[in-house]
């Protein structure tokens, strides 16, 4: 089943949802207006569990991420708690970035890395696979990033809290159109969240 989460989108990704909703098996959380890229995920969440999905996916929508993949990510879910689709490992790369966003992202999960103590080596991936018992156990509104600092703060309380993780190799292919929605607030509050989470 696939969950769509539209934060009253101007593209019309509601309307086209509910059109095929007779011939596929879809759902569409509609929320008034932009709320941020972790309450989204939450809200997400939080709509699978009340549908009672046994293994939940987050990606993103717009093909950067390949449903091609799913397979192997949910052969893998078998057998770990979270599985991360991961850009980092032997097999996984990035296409379309520039130098820049590439030094941002590797000096991100760097220092998220060394001073969380995370595991994996892609921790700003959005393309995870979760077995439901993890979001179950975990405060979801607990969790305070509201940008991208979400989903590394994300793996480190599934981490912390003792449940398996492991990546596969994917590769990310940089939106083909639109333009990304990072900026100066997220990377503020990303260092913010990281600084809080070490010290708390």
């Amino acid at each position: 089943e696939i969950l769509v989460v539209d934060d009253n989108s101007p593209d019309g990704t509601a309307q086209v949802v509910k059109n095929l909703q007779s011939k596929y098996p879809l759902h569409i959380l509609e929320r008034a207006s932009k709320l941020g890229l972790g309450s989204a995920y939450i809200a997400g969440f939080k709509k699978a569990l009340e549908l009672q999905a046994d293994r939940i996916f987050e990606m993103d929508a717009d093909f950067s991420h390949d449903p091609d993949d799913l397979p192997a990510i949910l052969e893998s879910a078998k057998n770990y708690d979270l599985v991360i689709g991961s850009r980092k490992i032997a097999g996984g790369k990035i296409i379309g970035w520039g130098f820049t966003r590439k030094f941002m992202s590797n000096g991100a999960m760097w220092l998220s890395r060394i001073l969380l103590g995370l595991k994996a080596k892609d921790v700003t991936a959005g393309f995870r696979c979760f077995n439901s018992q993890v979001l179950k156990t975990l405060n979801l509104d607990e969790i305070k990033s509201n940008g991208y600092a979400f989903q590394e703060e994300l793996l480190y309380k599934t981490q912390k809290a003792g449940f398996t993780i492991t990546e596969i190799p994917v590769t990310f292919i940089d939106r083909r159109e639109g333009k990304s929605k990072l900026s100066k607030k997220d990377i503020i509050e990303f260092f913010l969240i990281i600084l809080k989470l070490r010290f708390k």
